[in-house]
């Protein structure tokens, strides 16, 4: 497996990792489970932003700026007046 692959596979399980620590925060029942879920998502998404830092760097995760109409598209569409 290429760095590129094993980057990806690594990239696709720190979301998976981030999204089964989010439901366990939203859905935790004490203080105590919710503060432990959040610190730990917490720490998935620092691991998450790093491997795609990572890539980004690689130029394997290319990401292409949003024209300024379509952001101002959006923010009109779902804004509270």
């Amino acid at each position: 497996m290429d760095d590129k692959s094993l980057m990806q596979d690594l990239l696709l399980e720190a979301k998976g990792v981030c999204d089964l620590y989010m439901h366990g925060t939203i859905e935790s029942a004490t203080p105590d489970v919710h503060g432990t879920f959040g610190c730990a998502l917490d720490e998935s998404l620092k691991m998450q932003d790093d491997i795609y830092k990572k890539m980004m760097a690689q130029g394997w995760y290319p990401a292409e700026n949003a024209e300024p109409s379509k952001i101002q598209k959006v923010k009109d569409k779902f804004c509270c007046g």
